[in-house]
Order: C-alpha cells, then sequence, then structure tokens
C-alpha cells in the first residue's frame, strides 16, 4: 500500500476583529495521506508544518487536517491549530471552492477563518504563490510505501534466554515545556529464570526537579500485541498505568511511515546484538498525565514511541530523536557493542534523517559502516555534550547534543546476564543540527536549534 505526501506554502493576510489593520501570514505545510491521491475521491491528509502571522504567531508545530476533494465535493478543506505567542490555542479553518469557470483561481485562493473557543476572531485570504512556488510544489510530490505501526508494537520475543525488548516513549508537552518518558522493558535471563516485565516513568519540567517511578519486576503475561504487565499497559496506540505518585492514561496518533534506524533486516534476523526502530516517525499524544506534583493535560504532544530487541545494552551508547518540525525527525544511535573483537571499536554511528519526505542516508548501513569500509559517520560520547559528525558524497552532517546536569536523569538497571548498565537520559536536551549539501562549495541546506525540546541518553557499564 502506498501513500502520498506534498509540502505546500500559502502567504496572505489576515484581520483580527480586534484590529484595524492587517498582519501578515504565511504557511509552509506538508500533507501526508495513507493512500495515493485520487481526484475523483475525498482524500484526508495530515497537515505539519509552521504557521506565521505577524505580532501574533510563530508556531512551527502547527497541526491539523486536509480534505482533498476535487471533483466529488469541488474543494479543498484545510483544518489547522496553533499556538500563539500568549499561548493561546487558535484555529484556522477554511477551503478552495473548486470551479470549472475559474480554475487557476479557485485551486489557488484560500479564504479562512480564525476561532478560539469556537467563537470567531478573525478573517482571512491566503494564495498559493504560483510563479515561485508551482515548481518546488510539484517535485515535493512522494508516494511512499505505507506500514502498519501496530504491525512493529507485537511482543518479538521467540522464548530463548538471555534477551531483551522494549517499548518506550518520549514527547514534549508543547504547553509547558515539560519532556515524558515511559519506558517499558522485558528482560529474558540468560541463566533461565523466568521473564521480568519492569520499567518507569518520568518528568522533565521547564521548572523544578526530574521525578520519576519505577514499576515492577512482575510476571511477563506474554500478551498478544504490545506490553501490558504490572498494571502498566502500551497496546494499541493506548498508554495507561500507575508507579508511585506517577498515574497516565495517553492516546497515541502515529504520523509517519516507520523508520529503521538499524537495517531493516535486523529486525527479521537477529544476527546483530540489538536491533532499534520507530513503528512510526512521529506521534502525537493526548491524555492526562499526574506525577503527584502537577497534572499534565496533553493535546497532540509531539514524539514518537520506538522499539528495541537485543541481548542487552552495549558497552557505550549515546541516542537522540529530534522532532525538527514540518515533518522532519533525525534518529540517531550511536554504540560499542560488547562483543568480543567489536568493543575495542570506534562507536558505530546509526543516523536517519527525515528531511522533506526524503530519509537520509538511504540506507542505514551507510553511516555505520562506510562505502566500501571508508566514510564511517563518528561519534564523540561524553557528557554534558556529545557529537556526530559524517558525509556522503553531496552532503555532510554535524550533531551537537547538549544534556545539562539538572535535566538529565540518571537510572541503573541490569542486562539479562546480570551485568550492570546506567543510562543517563534528558527529555529536555538541547541539539543542533547542521546539514550541507555540495555545491562547487559546502553550503547550509538546513539548520536546526532545539532548546530544551530534544530526547537524549548517553550510556555505560
Amino acid at each position: 500500500m502506498r501513500g502520498t505526501s506534498f509540502a505546500e506554502t500559502l502567504l496572505g493576510t489576515v484581520r483580527l476583529d480586534s484590529d484595524d489593520h492587517d498582519r501578515r501570514i504565511r504557511l509552509d505545510l506538508r500533507a501526508e495521506a495513507d493512500e495515493v491521491l485520487r481526484p475523483h475521491r475525498t482524500t484526508t491528509a495530515r497537515l505539519n508544518g509552521r504557521l506565521r502571522i505577524t505580532g501574533l504567531a510563530d508556531d512551527p508545530r502547527t497541526r491539523g487536517t486536509m480534505q482533498i476533494s476535487p471533483l466529488t465535493r469541488r474543494r479543498i478543506r484545510y483544518q489547522l491549530s496553533f499556538t500563539t505567542a500568549d499561548r493561546r490555542t487558535l484555529t484556522l479553518d477554511g477551503w478552495k471552492s473548486v470551479t470549472a469557470r475559474h480554475p487557476v483561481k479557485s485551486m489557488t485562493v484560500l479564504p479562512v477563518t480564525l476561532y478560539e473557543d469556537g467563537a470567531r476572531v478573525g478573517t482571512g485570504t491566503l494564495r498559493f504563490p504560483a510563479a515561485a512556488g508551482l515548481l518546488p510544489f510539484l517535485l515535493s510530490f512522494r508516494f511512499p510505501g505505507r506500514e502498519e505501526a501496530d504491525r512493529y508494537a507485537a511482543p518479538r520475543w521467540d522464548g530463548r534466554p538471555g534477551r531483551t525488548e522494549v517499548w518506550y516513549t518520549t514527547l514534549t508537552d508543547p504547553a509547558t515545556g515539560t519532556g515524558v518518558w515511559l519506558h517499558h522493558e522485558l528482560t529474558v535471563p540468560t541463566d533461565g529464570s523466568p521473564p521480568a516485565a519492569h520499567g518507569w516513568v518520568a518528568t522533565f519540567p521547564r521548572e523544578g526537579k526530574v521525578r520519576h517511578a519505577r514499576f515492577g519486576p512482575a510476571p511477563w503475561p506474554r500478551p498478544a500485541g504490545g506490553f501490558s504487565a504490572a498494571g502498566v499497559t502500551a497496546v494499541g496506540g493506548q498508554l495507561s498505568g500507575a508507579a508511585g505518585d506517577f498515574s497516565w492514561d495517553l492516546t497515541e496518533t502515529p504520523s509517519g511511515a516507520p523508520l529503521f534506524t538499524f537495517p531493516r533486516w535486523s529486525w527479521r534476523r537477529t544476527l546483530l546484538p540489538a536491533t532499534h526502530l520507530l513503528p512510526a516517525s512521529r506521534a502525537a499524544y493526548s491524555g492526562i498525565l499526574h506525577d503527584g506534583e502537577r497534572t499534565l493535560t496533553l493535546r497532540d504532544a509531539p514524539g514518537a514511541s520506538a522499539r528495541i530487541y537485543g541481548h542487552g545494552n552495549a558497552r557505550r551508547w549515546a541516542w537522540l530523536h529530534a522532532d525538527l518540525g514540518h515533518g522532519d525527525v533525525l534518529e540517531v544511535v550511536a554504540a560499542v557493542s560488547t562483543r568480543p573483537g567489536l568493543r575495542r571499536l570506534p562507536p558505530l554511528v546509526f543516523l536517519r534523517l527525515k528531511h522533506r519526505g526524503r530519509t537520509w542516508p538511504s540506507r542505514p548501513e551507510r553511516s555505520a559502516a562506510g562505502l566500501l569500509g571508508i566514510g564511517r559517520f563518528r561519534a564523540r560520547i561524553g557528557l554534558p555534550e556529545w557529537t556526530v559528525t559524517g558525509r556522503t558524497a553531496l552532503r555532510r552532517v554535524r550533531v551537537t547534543v547538549t544534556q545539562p546536569a539538572d535535566r538529565t536523569l540518571a537510572l541503573d538497571y541490569r542486562d539479562p546476564d546480570g551485568a550492570p548498565a546506567v543510562c543517563r537520559n534528558s527529555e529536555r536536551a538541547d541539539a543542533e543540527v547542521v546539514l550541507e549539501r555540495w555545491w562547487g562549495r559546502w553550503r547550509t541546506e538546513a539548520a536546526w536549534t532545539l532548546d530544551g525540546t530534544a530526547h537524549a541518553e548517553v550510556g555505560d557499564r
């Protein structure tokens, strides 16, 4: 099954009912649909992007939907939710009324209305800049293969001893800036002891101390899908449970195709010490989480869930998940294996950057092994700062991650063989990412700065 994705930019003006002047507005959107776009049918696409209104809003995490029905209903409707500079939540609603009499105008002009809590607060008109925007718009179309996220949420353990399986979720509450970490783990000892389910939950507030609580260990009931043990579940887009002073009940809405940090074949065949993937490259979370001191009411909080399966933790490792906005995502795992012969090597880097609908490098092995052994990406793992650099023939990347001590939580646990490990995690890390392209000389293609919204970890034994 294939989907459709494309990017669109709209420019125009809006006037608030309380104003006597127009404000400029710009929409940079990426649309993703789970089916191939057919003009004679109605197609619903998810919208992600950035909305800017002069003096009112600059929200890089604008989300919404687009109903594309140019022939059946003769309209293309946009519905977006965004946050203003003073943290009000507004809704933009409008549609292009498609007519055969004025085909170009009707497909490029978008009248809109702004609402707050259901009441109108403004109106405006946006236009598609055909002269400058048509070619980039056409070139942005992609028809990627689609896979269901639930396929990769089911337990992978096949009954053999000495295995670790993890379901974890990280997200950022856009209203408060609080980072959230939910970790669910199955540990199967190498000595043949019964498997045990355990995990933890943690919050990283913008102000105040990091808080966490553990749950388990508990017997593993072998659920058919996801994690379910110790009164905690992560199944079918629902995450719920209680641990210590914490309680949570969240709904997960996946967005985007699976993102394989390691080679795709490593999930089917356990030839590597471990493997890692995201069932969906991005997700939005809504619901309630209470940590004993505060209650978070999440509404489409950006984040992602991931899966790990293998023999245990690496000797040393670093991890980063960064939602870069506009549908762009960066996932990095850099690790030194515990296996003889591999433990003396520098960290192997698996880097996957989803940018403008494409994933770079094209294959996960490229960043870890290079091309014929040449051009491996490199990582310098440490705290409070660690870095990753690398290049292919025409692109190079530099990633700098900072985990301040007061925003980092250290937790200890054990591998299936009983060996101890410590992870130092921050759901409010900082990150700088620079992507450059060769055009006779190196020129910046894109750059991102994340202030307290990156999710990162450094671990060792």
